[in-house]
């Protein structure tokens, strides 16, 4: 029986934020916990979701269709809203197979999976992908990759009201601007269109250039005859995709033995080093209200644990060695 997909904007939370670093820069910061929407459907996912959602059940779809690797959130949150809204769920995951905490869930939210190789994977550009995956699940709807695109953009639309209606109790009256995560570059794309000029965002893109962010963003904006402005993307990569080194381990250890805000590799914390970065550089001006948005991810931590504790251990043994 499927369920009415609700509005969760109430339950997303703006605190404030404050480090070292940022208190040396005059910056004022705040964070939107979007990880703190719901166990299961947190973070920016949810936002990309919810119209994809809507739009199946206005159609009578019967289940939905994406794409994704063996850590995906995007599957995760796929699955876990259709098993709770009575949607079937199908997953094409990249690669051979293998278990993964993020894959025992899948299975357990009653997610079909198949195992596509990597140049089955590969083959999700060509044109007779989705057909031939239409053809052997009818009635369901595909949601691309990452949950991508200008319907996934759509979600975002809310946003900057949220935020503005949350100012007060920070005792600001205004914002600079917004920094948060890029991946493929649809919440960066969707904030956009939702401030309309009124607040610049700042992108840091996990992705190395040349991944199709920027064209992501590009196309998103075109579809919706706006101009490409409005953002900027800076590269927060550190060399690749989910590449994890100890300077970002140390990171985030340390933002999180502070209390101030759990992080994961992928996303969360690679923004937030890279936002870090930037003011030491001397981007923003002494003064500068901004928001960083904490865009969930949390449930990818799991398989990063034990490389991130073994490079925190690493360096705190380093530290040590030169006392």
């Amino acid at each position: 029986m499927l369920l009415n997909i609700p509005d969760w904007p109430a339950a997303v939370p703006l605190q404030p934020l404050s480090f070292d670093w940022s208190a040396r820069a005059g910056l004022e910061l705040a964070v939107l916990r979007m990880d703190l929407l719901d166990p299961l459907l947190g973070g920016n996912k949810w936002f990309k979701l919810q119209p994809h959602l809507r739009q199946a059940q206005r159609a009578g779809a019967h289940g939905l269709i994406s794409l994704g690797g063996a850590h995906s959130n995007h599957l995760h949150a796929l699955a876990a809203a259709a098993q709770r809204f009575g949607f079937a769920s199908v997953g094409l995951l990249r690669g051979e197979p293998q278990d993964t905490p993020t894959v025992s869930d899948l299975q357990a939210f009653g997610m079909q999976l198949h195992w596509l190789g990597f140049g089955g994977y590969r083959a999700r550009h060509q044109a007779d992908f989705a057909r031939d995956w239409l053809q052997r699940y009818p009635h369901f709807q595909l949601v691309a990759e990452g949950g991508s695109g200008a319907l996934g953009a759509s979600g975002f639309a809310d946003i900057p009201q949220l935020i503005t209606q949350q100012l007060a109790q920070l005792g600001w009256s205004d914002y600079d601007g917004c920094w948060l995560a890029a991946g493929t570059g649809t919440t960066l794309a969707g904030l956009v269109l939702a401030e309309a000029g009124r607040h610049p965002l700042y992108g840091a893109s996990v992705v190395p250039a040349g991944y199709g962010v920027e064209q992501q963003v590009r196309q998103i904006l075109q579809q919706a005859g706006h101009a490409d402005a409005g953002y900027r993307l800076l590269d927060a990569s550190r060399g690749g995709y989910a590449r994890i080194d100890r300077e970002l381990a140390v990171f985030i250890a340390e933002v999180e033995q502070a209390g101030q805000l759990p992080l994961e590799a992928c996303y969360t914390g690679k923004a937030l080093l890279a936002l870090r970065q930037q003011v030491e550089q001397g981007m923003f001006a002494r003064g500068t209200r901004l928001v960083f948005l904490h865009t969930g991810g949390m449930q990818g931590r799991r398989a990063q644990q034990s490389l991130l504790r073994r490079h925190a251990a690493q360096s705190s043994l380093q530290a040590i060695s030169h006392e």
